[in-house]
């Protein structure tokens, strides 16, 4: 491409500007929560595997732990490798006026003020997508420290990096007012789930890379019909200033063309599915391994479901109510066939892609029994 069509470095100097610095700790104390957190990490693994019977193939990925700039700047470069073919179809349309008309620095600072909020939320992810010549291990740091680059090179093939947010995990941890070192094991679960989703089942990755190809390629390009998506868009957005109920779109979704809600009605029910797993997961096994998991799971759900006005309204605006719909959603359908059928029928899910839930199924994990396992037991989700 002549000319990218986002200010991509803009949009890491924003973030990194607007971004809420984590809580106060020294420097020691960092360092103790980031070495528990590794230490941690590898623990949870070892249970995840235990329970959910999943092998990861391959040499191990990379277990980083990162502060909040750090996690801006890994995010925006894994955005920049999913969203290039999209940039150039885009410019290959209109080469020479689309970087001028999309704006490259208004979407730079745009995607750098999403970014700055995501990153004093997320406590963690398993990054699937990593640029070519990434390293594996980046940014291993308090939230003061400078981050380091070691470890083998990032492949765009390859599966990713699990990263864990410190400065996020330690707010968390104090505003809930529960145990650290439970808190901590707890959400190393989740996210070790994620790794194992990816790294034992491999054709996972190159699923979810033609399902977003496939989404790329549903792209309405002419002018009318994007500029009525912007004005659903627009309705969208008065709608979350409203805050009309759970069933208002998001500025996401408003932007969809037809074609492309039928590509996303897959992606939703395959991140539903892996969201799922893993808050099931973390049910499942916590109990055995985190003493206090009741009363943490109680207040992390009272804190995911409330929030300011304003904390609601950026959520809806980006898409996070689908999320939490999705741990919720996902995490029944599992937990269902789980109950009913045990976790080896339940791995069947990882066969192939015809094996995954549709979106019907997943609210109806009997329909998912009886046409995978051959069998409908009377159960409800």
């Amino acid at each position: 491409m002549d000319a990218e069509l986002v200010d991509w470095d803009l949009a890491v100097t924003t973030a990194r500007r607007l971004v809420r610095p984590g809580p106060p700790v020294a420097r020691s104390e960092a360092d103790t929560v980031v070495a528990e957190l590794r230490r941690l990490a590898v623990e949870a693994e070892g249970h995840v595997q235990a329970y959910t019977r999943l092998e990861p193939a391959g040499p191990p990925t990379p277990i980083v732990v990162v502060d909040r700039p750090e996690w801006v700047r890994s995010n925006v470069a894994g955005l920049r490798v999913v969203s290039e073919p999209l940039l150039d179809k885009l410019a290959d349309r209109d080469r020479g006026k689309l970087s001028t008309a999309v704006g490259r620095r208004v979407t730079g600072v745009q995607l750098g003020t999403a970014l700055a909020y995501l990153a004093g939320k997320v406590l963690g992810q398993y990054e699937v997508f990593l640029p070519p010549g990434e390293t594996g291990e980046t940014g291993e740091t308090g939230e003061t420290g400078t981050p380091g680059e070691t470890g083998a090179a990032g492949h765009p093939g390859r599966p990713g990096r699990l990263s864990l947010v410190a400065p996020n995990i330690a707010h968390a941890e104090q505003a809930l007012a529960v145990n650290p070192h439970d808190f901590r094991l707890w959400v190393c679960l989740h996210e070790q789930t994620h790794r194992i989703q990816f790294t034992a089942v491999p054709w996972l990755r190159t699923h979810l890379e033609h399902e977003i190809a496939s989404f790329i390629e549903a792209t309405d390009l002419d002018a009318d019909v994007l500029a009525e998506r912007v004005r659903s868009a627009v309705s969208a957005l008065r709608g979350a200033v409203l805050d009309r109920g759970p069933n208002a779109p998001s500025i996401v979704e408003a932007l969809q063309t037809p074609a492309q809600r039928q590509v996303l009605d897959r992606l939703q029910a395959l991140m539903t599915l892996l969201e799922g797993h893993a808050d099931q997961v973390m049910d499942a096994v916590g109990p055995k391994v985190v003493p206090t998991v009741a009363e943490i799971r109680s207040r992390f759900d009272n804190r995911r479901g409330g929030g300011s006005p304003i904390d609601r309204f950026v959520r809806r605006l980006l898409g996070l109510d689908l999320k939490l719909l999705q741990y919720r959603q996902g995490g029944a359908f599992v937990r269902a066939v789980v109950a009913e059928a045990g976790v080896d029928a339940f791995n069947l899910v990882w066969e192939s892609p015809e094996t995954l839930p549709t979106r019907s199924e997943l609210v109806d994990p009997g329909a998912w029994m009886q046409r995978v396992l051959g069998s409908r037991p009377s159960i409800s989700a």
